[in-house]
């Protein structure tokens, strides 16, 4: 910890709510500013060694520590989607399919931060950066998903658009085999030792070769060697500002309690100069909610919640059951390509007995969305009644399944609140609002459909899709946007919250629009960006009268 900030009634200069992408390029960048810097983050630390075999293992794969399930994926219900995230140190990076993708540039031109700052000129910069640190490179295992994607869009009449993914991953030289350590490779011998790619598919349920960039390895890694501390396992449950000073010009007092823990919750306290949330888009509009209603920040702007988006994206795909495939080979996410200008599609996979998802998936079938859906996937089981069975048993889905990750850059969002619900009038839940997102998005529908035929397969949806028209998304973004005001946004674009200051918001939350790409690479880039505001940290002399004031 830094003496100085001891010295001046201060805990530490900043504060990090959470360690994905957001939380980890700030705790690092600050760091290398000369700042003392907390982070506090509610999932644990994992090891190559302590992940799953497979995601069979749901106390050490889902987390929902109510229920003492301390695993890194969390699965959350809504009404409008069922949204998928990570929590662990390191955030969502430890169960993210690895996959880091530049947005098409009009993506900059729609949404609440449109013409707000030259975007077009100001971020391949702040992209190259954080590429360069997550060690992003092009992919160069095609695994049997990869060649049968390529076979599809060729077949779709559009093979010309398709392409190896972009990942962050340490691969093995040409010739060589996976599995081998090296010294670092990335940062000219100060980073960790790291181990080469096997092509196990397994990035999503955690890797366990250590070849994975994930964000202990590089941006988290360097914040702590600086002397960043890494509160793990704990959580955030008050951000009040100091001295009465409402708008936060004297810092604030953190309230901190264990995460995993039902009764000795350790509550503590810190007084920070600077907070940063980057607790996800879900946790920072939960926490910032949470703070506004009771009176600890109540005039966090009102457009909180506002714009939360999800890339308009659908999970279908195609399973070869029975047949003598293994389409888990690979990295989780190996190819893409392009249906038209608006659709993304990426060839996604799990590894090898990581069955667990193939509970969540079911057959495909025509029919409008909404209910009466329901009567065309009932009548199609009643008349391929072994079809629907082989597609609804689980063991063999990762082997068996090339997965369609759908994604689109069309416009449309929903809103979350904060509200008590007729099921659980108990406590308030964070809930969304507003018109559907689409679930069935009629292009990617007919090419899985016309595809699965074609190749020999049956095509696959998600079971929520046919029983709620309720998408599956991984991608969770906006809720505390960039804006011109608090009319329009949560934050400005150096990312400072409104009506605050010494606050800020670095994560998921701040993009202003769909991406249609998958956004990690985004939201680090956005936070290297953000960073780039703060300024290196100056020897502050303090007035005997301020110091009385903080010992007070």
């Amino acid at each position: 910890m830094n003496s100085t900030s001891k010295r001046d009634g201060y805990d530490y200069d900043y504060l990090v709510v959470g360690s994905g992408f957001g939380g980890s390029v700030s705790a690092c960048r600050l760091t290398e500013k000369g700042y003392s810097v907390a982070v506090v983050e509610m999932g644990k630390r994992w090891r190559p060694e302590d992940f799953p075999k497979n995601n069979w293992n749901t106390r050490r794969w889902i987390w929902r520590p109510g229920l003492k399930l301390q695993g890194f994926f969390n699965i959350r219900g809504f009404r409008h989607a069922i949204i998928i995230c990570g929590n662990a140190v390191g955030g969502g990076s430890i169960t993210y399919a690895n996959t880091l993708l530049v947005p098409p540039d009009h993506i900059w031109d729609q949404g609440s931060w449109a013409g707000l700052s030259d975007w077009k000129g100001e971020m391949p910069a702040h992209y190259a950066r954080a590429e360069q640190m997550l060690g992003v490179t092009e992919n160069p295992i095609l695994g049997p998903a990869d060649q049968m994607l390529k076979k599809m869009g060729e077949a779709a009449g559009v093979g010309h658009t398709f392409k190896p993914t972009r990942v962050a991953a340490f691969f093995p030289p040409e010739g060589e085999a996976g599995g081998k350590r090296y010294p670092d490779p990335y940062f000219g011998g100060e980073g960790p030792s790291r181990s080469t790619c096997t092509s196990c598919g397994g990035c999503m349920t955690g890797c366990k070769h250590d070849a994975k960039n994930t964000l202990d390895k590089n941006y988290l890694y360097f914040a702590e060697k600086r002397g960043a501390k890494v509160y793990e396992q704990t959580k955030v449950v008050d951000v009040r500002p100091l001295n009465g000073v409402l708008d936060g010009s004297d810092g604030y007092l953190v309230t901190i309690e264990s995460s995993t823990s039902w009764l000795m919750k350790r509550r503590r306290h810190l007084r920070v100069r600077n907070v940063v949330m980057s607790g996800s888009s879900l946790g920072t509009m939960e926490l910032l909610f949470r703070l506004k209603q009771s009176g600890s920040l109540p005039n966090v702007s009102d457009q909180l919640g506002n714009g939360v988006r999800t890339n308009a994206e659908s999970i279908l795909g195609v399973r070869f059951p029975g047949k003598d495939v293994d389409m888990s080979r690979g990295v989780a996410i190996g190819s893409s390509i392009h249906l038209d200008e608006h659709t993304h599609i990426e060839a996604t996979r799990y590894t090898r007995g990581a069955d667990a998802m193939g509970l969540m998936t079911t057959a495909l079938v025509g029919g409008k969305p909404g209910w009466t859906r329901i009567f065309v996937w009932l009548w199609a089981a009643l008349m391929h009644p072994i079809s629907f069975l082989r597609m609804s048993n689980p063991v063999g889905f990762a082997r068996q399944t090339l997965i369609f990750l759908v994604m689109q850059t069309v416009e449309g969002s929903l809103r979350m609140r904060l509200k008590r619900r007729w099921f659980w009038p108990f406590a308030r839940l964070l809930s969304s609002e507003g018109d559907a997102i689409p679930t069935f998005i009629p292009e990617a529908n007919a090419f899985t459909e016309k595809v699965a035929k074609q190749f020999g397969g049956a095509p696959m949806t998600t079971i929520t899709e046919i029983l709620f028209n309720v998408p599956f998304t991984a991608h969770c973004m906006g809720g505390c946007a960039i804006g011109a005001d608090a009319g329009s946004g949560v934050i400005d674009t150096q990312n400072r919250v409104f009506n605050y200051r010494n606050l800020y918001v670095v994560d998921g939350s701040m993009i202003g629009s769909n991406l249609g790409v998958n956004p990690s690479l985004t939201i680090t880039a956005l936070a290297e960006r953000a960073m780039s505001f703060i300024p290196e940290k100056q020897a502050r002399v303090e007035t005997p009268q301020r110091e009385a004031a903080l010992a007070a």
